[in-house]
């Protein structure tokens, strides 16, 4: 697995694990022993987790595998292990947050994955015209300083807003983005902003919640409910990007490219994010261990200039999503917006 350094004194896998699809509200599918999975991940070099404090239970969990794993591999491999959780206030407390309430969830966090420092937080913020998103970064910014936080970073600003973080004196390690194959918004703006002021990416949506894979090359377009808002999130997206005739288009593409590289869909289109300017790590969701294999290929599939052609060419047709970084999700009566859930982190004590 390689690896990456951040920062002269943070360094990451590649491969990041997702921790979404743990969450007790995403969908039904359980691993029989979620522990012993998080071990096998980080045994074999996918050694940095992603999770919130909005995923219902997942902290606890990784908390419970850091300790575990400390007891099985000692203090040097435990120290390998990052573990990048978010801060996303409410969206009914952003008119009158304060500094406290901004403590008070960092540290829950702090309990829930039994750290005395969180390795890197990712800062959310639902709605521009409450304004005090400039306050809670710099108020994450001095509990960085007070030793709670070792990297403030954030998720899904637009680069206007990811600018005015910065230059109001927040030190941003990374920026996670949604950005695939399917999604090129963050190199519209973002991207060169983001290298100008030594802000990586680190993405997620790469495989499109599934879409990106094997399971449905050559399938008629659903007609059904999909079984999860991730699914549905990202079915908004193909439907803006040209419809299913262009996504099948590009699934027989990447086809192509898996059988020159003995890989799969999901794979290569992982592998075709890590490979973009500026992305230092690509995050991968995962119930299991089942398709941890085809993780740790991701990062050693070097695609070639006629792959990339191959891939390109598919997507000639397609339209540009609308926006920024995060435009289309921000409208909260709008399609993209609909989706999501906006207070789920009530209760944080």
């Amino acid at each position: 697995m390689q690896r990456i350094r951040l920062a002269p004194d943070y360094e990451i896998s590649r491969v990041i694990r997702g921790g979404w699809q743990m969450s007790s509200g995403h969908g039904t599918v359980r691993s029989d022993d979620p522990v012993a999975d998080l071990v096998a991940f980080a045994d074999a070099g996918i050694t940095t987790f992603d999770c919130a404090d909005i995923y219902t239970g997942v902290e606890e969990m990784i908390g419970s595998f850091r300790r575990h794993y400390g007891d099985l591999r000692g203090e040097e491999a435990l120290g390998r292990i990052k573990v990048h959780t978010k801060y996303v206030p409410d969206l009914d407390i952003l008119p009158r947050i304060q500094k406290a309430d901004v403590e008070r969830v960092i540290d829950q966090s702090l309990r829930r994955l039994g750290l005395e420092r969180l390795d890197l937080v990712q800062f959310h913020w639902w709605d521009y015209a409450a304004p005090r998103w400039r306050e809670a970064a710099l108020w994450l910014e001095e509990l960085r300083h007070a030793g709670k936080i070792h990297k403030v970073s954030g998720t899904n600003f637009d680069t206007d807003h990811m600018l005015e973080i910065v230059q109001s004196g927040v030190t941003l390690t990374t920026m996670q983005v949604q950005y695939s194959l399917l999604d090129r918004r963050p190199e519209r703006r973002m991207a060169k902003a983001a290298a100008d002021h030594g802000v990586s990416f680190l993405c997620y949506g790469t495989v499109a919640g599934g879409f990106l894979g094997d399971r449905w090359l050559g399938v008629a377009e659903p007609a059904d409910a999909l079984e999860n808002r991730s699914l549905v999130k990202y079915k908004l997206i193909i439907d803006d990007l040209g419809g299913w005739d262009l996504f099948q288009a590009l699934l027989q593409a990447l086809r192509q490219v898996a059988d020159r590289h003995g890989s799969d869909i999901a794979t290569v289109a992982s592998a075709a994010m890590l490979s973009r300017p500026g992305v230092a790590a690509v995050i991968v969701g995962a119930r299991n261990r089942d398709h941890l294999s085809a993780n740790l290929a991701i990062s050693d599939i070097a695609l070639s200039a006629a792959d990339h052609a191959l891939i390109g060419g598919a997507l000639a047709g397609a339209r540009e999503l609308e926006g920024d970084v995060y435009t289309l999700e921000r409208d909260r009566h709008g399609r993209h917006g609909a989706v999501m859930k906006y207070n789920l982190n009530k209760g944080a004590a």
